[in-house]
């Protein structure tokens, strides 16, 4: 019961109520004892009325039996300036307490009624009233408490059925009630959003908005807004990887084609007609530049890089095989690429996907700079700063067009150079993320151009 939202209600439903009428109880409590002592007050004014109407002593009998009647010990009765005890008998203990009750503040009135409530032992008290219909300035009378204790418990139990009663009667109320209203609409829509789950490329299982409950409808319409955008985000998605997977296999039978023309335009290069030998490196350029579109579109339509299997490395000798290996590719007096990175500087990476980064910007900035025909040099710098360590790829080149900037690392949009795919930068820009840092362009300008990898030091950061 208490796991569901029904059974919750109904707990609280009976624990508010009861509640309630604990607050109820206690001013009821005081009511009742002043109703108590009222009417046993006006009962010995009568009693008393009655003996003074005769004029003569009655019988100790009759006495007694006006007494038990009142319900009092004594009756003192004050009607001018003389105070006369009407009726006495003989009290089983001292008067422990008086009681006015010609004035009582409702503070008063609790806490007396409190008080008495929690002291079962029964006391002689003597109570203080104005009399009633001008039968005089005031009256007394001395008052066993045992009766009115035990008559107080019987109005508290007789207080709590009742209030167990109302409780049960309007938990049972207000469960149907919600239930009815509340409850089962909210495990319709439920049911809703599970059959839609089940199948949300189904246009069918999208939820029809139909309550008349303004709140419950405002949920149904933006369920229904949502399962709407969902199931057409699906279907998009869905025909996205389609065509990707077109794309992919027709990329790798492409570049196979690609590489075969590639190997015959070399050949052509070697004739010696003064035509072929103007043509065929234009060619041959364009069908490097094919098959490099190819293998960074099968590369980048592959799943997600596996993640880094981070270690700690040797900087110094790490960028030194790189700059070597790309040295390889161009013109010492051309272009001179070098790191300057101390000996023991120790990074925490995976060193394959590191690899491709730094190698990737090296790639690219190469070939800014040999745009500028006037040769250049590429540096790639590691310092510590504390909580991160930091990589700059930087070159001499011309920097980045405007354009360019603006996508930079978005596949196929980031292209820095005519003929680019884009994907370099936003392969390289994943891997980084992987190992909890970020890749940014520092700066670029008509000086050279400066990506900055920033990597944390910190195993919980990755």
């Amino acid at each position: 019961m208490f796991k569901s939202l029904s059974g919750r209600f109904l707990i609280l439903t009976v624990i508010f109520v009861m509640l309630a009428e604990v607050l109820i109880f206690v001013p009821s409590i005081a009511r009742f004892r002043l109703d108590y002592l009222t009417d046993r007050m006006e009962r010995a004014q009568i009693a008393s009325l009655a003996l003074l109407g005769t004029g003569d002593m009655i019988d100790d009998d009759v006495e007694a039996e006006l007494l038990d009647n009142a319900g009092v010990l004594n009756v003192v009765l004050r009607r001018d300036a003389l105070r006369q005890l009407v009726l006495s008998s003989d009290l089983p203990g001292p008067v422990v307490r008086t009681v006015d009750l010609r004035d009582p503040s409702p503070l008063a009135l609790i806490g007396d009624a409190m008080r008495r409530f929690a002291m079962p032992a029964p006391e002689v008290i003597r109570v203080i009233a104005e009399p009633a219909r001008g039968g005089g300035v005031q009256i007394e009378a001395a008052i066993d408490t045992g009766d009115l204790h035990r008559a107080m418990i019987d109005y508290g139990i007789t207080i709590l059925w009742l209030s167990l009663v109302i409780s049960v009667i309007t938990s049972v109320f207000l469960f149907l009630a919600v239930r009815r209203l509340m409850v089962m609409p909210v495990k319709k829509l439920a049911r809703e959003m599970m059959s839609f789950a089940s199948a949300p490329e189904d246009a069918r299982r999208i939820i029809e908005p139909s309550s008349e409950v303004r709140e419950l409808r405002e949920a149904e319409t933006a369920l229904f807004d949502l399962e709407t955008q969902l199931s057409q985000s699906l279907r998009q998605k869905q025909r996205l990887a389609q065509l990707g997977s077109a794309v992919a296999k027709i990329s790798h039978d492409l570049r196979n084609i690609l590489t075969t023309a590639t190997l015959l335009g070399d050949r052509l290069e070697k004739v010696e007609d003064p035509t072929v030998k103007r043509v065929a490196p234009k060619i041959v350029r364009s069908l490097t530049r094919a098959v490099t579109l190819t293998e960074g579109t099968l590369a980048f339509g592959k799943a997600e890089e596996s993640p880094p299997a981070l270690q700690l490395i040797d900087a110094c000798p790490f960028f030194e095989e790189i700059c070597e290996g790309e040295q390889l590719a161009v013109d010492p007096g051309e272009i001179r690429i070098h790191h300057s990175v101390p000996p023991g500087f120790m990074l925490r990476v995976d060193p394959e996907q590191m690899h491709r980064v730094i190698g990737n910007l090296i790639r690219n900035a190469r070939q800014a700079v040999q745009a500028t025909g006037q040769g250049g040099e590429i540096t790639v710098a590691a310092t510590d700063a504390g909580d991160s360590w930091q990589i700059r790829v930087s070159d001499t080149g011309p920097g980045l067009p405007p354009k360019a900037q603006e996508n930079l690392f978005q596949a196929f949009q980031g292209n820095v150079r005519k003929g680019g795919t884009g994907l370099g930068l936003a392969i390289a820009s994943e891997l980084v993320r992987g190992h909890g840092g970020t890749l940014t362009l520092e700066m670029t300008g008509e000086t050279g151009t400066t990506f900055l990898i920033e990597l944390p030091q910190e195993m919980g950061e990755v």
